[in-house]
């Protein structure tokens, strides 16, 4: 390993040539630094998404004994969110009463919002980025009753803010994180697969559980993915993000210069 300060790569020297590269993500919409690797080091770069998101059904929401109509509020942490809130509504045939407030994480999640409800500023509440943007909101609003529609994977942030305020907060699990059918690569090989997520690391053994490492260099976004990496005692390769690679594509950058030898 290199000094931490610096992007963590392996150096033994059975390390070979990168010419391929599997993204465990959606292909991105537009222009991407992605196709920069690929126009300046002619690699092979593809796209797959190890891992989906599917709404639950309005049998196992029941379970959950939740009243949605008994809550003031709705928190919405992403589009996703949003989606599979209003299905379930709609399915549950639940319509939303006027008052109702809602507390979006950010600008483009408010601007997604506009869907399925006419936005007006006194019921819609809008963070910058992050959850804990949202803090200041949510002491003007300490007597909501808040329901958090959610993934069966998620952080604690919301939750942890809401009750240091003493506010009501129900989390609602409304969608999943299932692991893609990847039966189609079975007989296909990379030099690296990155990995963004604990998830996609249990997707590649809930698909192949024998996986085999060998030559294939494994990178990882964010410290509970490396973690996860090395739970499966794989050899990590390449870890961002870190000073000199704030982003994976740097990182994985840093790491093509290295092993292909280029100045």
């Amino acid at each position: 390993m290199t000094d931490p300060k610096s992007a963590k790569i392996v150096t033994e020297d059975v390390l070979k040539p990168v010419s391929s590269i599997l993204v465990t993500q959606a292909r991105p919409e537009d222009d991407s630094p992605y196709m920069e690797l690929v126009r300046k080091y002619n690699l092979k770069v593809d796209f797959r998404p190890f891992i989906q998101i599917e709404g639950v059904s309005t049998k196992d929401f029941r379970k959950q004994k939740i009243d949605i109509l008994a809550h003031t509020a709705v928190i919405f942490t992403s589009k996703n969110a949003v989606d599979f809130y209003f299905a379930l509504c709609k399915d549950l045939k639940i319509e939303m009463p006027a008052e109702m407030k809602y507390f979006c994480i950010s600008p483009q999640t408010s601007n997604y919002l506009q869907k399925y409800i006419h936005v007006r500023k006194r019921k819609v509440f809008t963070g910058k980025k992050t959850a804990a943007d949202m803090q200041e909101l949510f002491k003007k609003h300490k007597a909501e009753k808040y329901l958090f529609p959610c993934s069966d994977i998620r952080r604690d942030d919301i939750a942890s803010i809401l009750k240091k305020l003493g506010s009501t907060l129900t989390e609602a699990v409304m969608y999943r994180t299932v692991s893609s059918d990847l039966s189609d690569l079975a007989e296909v090989n990379y030099d690296i697969i990155a990995f963004f997520s604990p998830s996609g690391v249990k997707s590649l053994y809930d698909n192949f559980p024998d996986f085999l490492q060998k030559n294939t260099r494994i990178a990882a976004f964010g410290p509970t993915t490396a973690a996860a990496v090395r739970a499966k005692e794989l050899m990590l390769n390449i870890e961002a993000p870190l000073p000199n690679a704030p982003s994976m594509t740097s990182a994985i950058e840093l790491y093509v210069r290295k092993v292909n030898k280029i100045e």
